[in-house]
């Protein structure tokens, strides 16, 4: 991964895109691997602050959110946070349209300032669990919306806002 990919990862109960997180991972880990829990959070909030805003409130969350996803990269334990609102998923190899779905759904749930839990399931065999026959395919809150196509804008602010009632 280069220093300007995006990975999203789960602060508290939102999904935040962070840049560069999976270099700096890579670059810490050796080093890091030992240390203390403490260090290691303040040496990803220390390198990660530069290139991602993170609110001086959200330090915490944010660290805790460093951490775990440090400790899942080196193959460690690391629990889940339960996330809350709305659970996406989009399940697809990573094709033009799979990429375009997920982008849509982060600019639509921004605009609508959703919570939301978004996750691109890339592994052919773990989409082949959802049983799904076509990919791009979207899952709200586990349920199927829909399969082989990227869906108008306006369905899925409809779904969206559905599920939220």
């Amino acid at each position: 991964m280069s220093k300007d990919d995006i990975v999203q990862i789960k602060v508290g109960r939102h999904s935040v895109g962070m840049m560069g997180l999976q270099q700096v991972m890579a670059e810490m880990a050796h080093d890091f691997a030992a240390k203390p829990d403490d260090e290691v959070k303040s040496e990803l909030l220390k390198r990660l602050s530069g290139r991602n805003y993170i609110p001086g409130a959200a330090k915490k969350s944010y660290g805790d959110a460093f951490l775990r996803e440090f400790k899942k990269h080196l193959g460690a334990p690391a629990p889940e946070d339960t996330p809350g609102g709305l659970e996406i998923k989009v399940l697809g190899p990573g094709c033009a349209q799979c990429d375009r779905l997920e982008r849509e759904l982060m600019e639509i749930l921004a605009e609508l300032e959703l919570p939301a839990d978004i996750e691109h399931v890339r592994d052919i065999k773990e989409i082949g669990k959802y049983g799904v026959m076509g990919t791009p395919a979207l899952l709200i809150n586990g349920e199927v919306k829909c399969v082989g196509s990227v869906p108008p804008k306006s369905r899925v602010i409809q779904w969206l806002t559905d599920m939220q009632e």
